[in-house]
């Protein structure tokens, strides 16, 4: 793989698309093709596919959709980056949502562009993710986190949540935060992937949130976490 700055015609930026339509596919195929230093190594039309063959491909960029009958671009994401880290993903939406948004930032995405963007700015973005620079605004990414939060919000109900987690919740709300999937989790926890999530389903319950991506700031902006040494596996 070339370093990330020295992509050219010999040694072009390897991209990889995920989108459930196969006219956008082919579109956006013909678009990132055409550019002497970007070729695009596969596609796939599900999330299913995207795992199998993604890896495999060794992309530099996976341009990945949001929203998939099978699930979901971000989950793939996490699931990419945690066999690739080195991978930049760009996620592609029709819909300008801030809890997408966010969910894209805890799984790692390096940006997030709307399908409404031009052509030329598409090929910008990914040349950009793929030199290893993010397409993430700061301030969006602080507004987010300050609405999931509930900015002004008193914390004491928000501590007296935290202290009521066992200390299996509390390292799997850790790990959570971390952006890690059930899979993960259990791998570094030594646990059933479906022991961890019942473990998650009651942990959520206890905070009083619906969603894992809002457990997920929790654990990253209120700095829970258990002591490296007490958990399993850990290292």
């Amino acid at each position: 793989m070339p370093e990330k700055d020295t992509f050219s015609a010999e040694n072009p930026v390897r991209v990889f698309l995920l989108d459930d339509h196969e006219v956008v596919r082919r579109g956006l195929h013909d678009l990132l093709d055409a550019e002497p230093d970007i070729t695009v190594v596969g596609d796939a039309g599900s999330t299913e596919q995207a795992l199998a063959r993604g890896p495999a491909l060794r992309p530099h960029v996976a341009l990945l959709d949001v929203r998939l009958p099978d699930g979901n671009g971000i989950d793939v994401c996490r699931e990419l980056r945690s066999r690739m880290p080195e991978l930049a993903c760009l996620m592609l939406t029709s819909f300008d949502d801030d809890d997408a948004l966010l969910d894209a930032i805890l799984a790692g995405a390096a940006g997030y562009v709307l399908k409404q963007i031009k052509g030329s700015d598409l090929v910008a973005a990914v040349r950009t993710v793929a030199a290893g620079q993010s397409m993430l605004d700061p301030a969006t990414t602080a507004r987010l986190m300050s609405s999931l939060r509930g900015e002004g919000g008193e914390p004491e109900p928000e501590n007296a949540a935290l202290a009521s987690l066992s200390p299996r919740e509390r390292d799997i709300l850790t790990l959570i935060g971390e952006g890690l999937t059930n899979r993960q989790i259990g791998r570094r926890l030594y646990l059933s992937e479906k022991t961890v999530k019942n473990n998650i389903s009651r942990l959520l319950s206890k905070l009083g949130v619906e969603r894992r991506v809002q457990a997920a700031v929790l654990a990253t902006q209120t700095g829970a976490s258990a002591p490296e040494d007490q958990r399993p596996g850990h290292g």
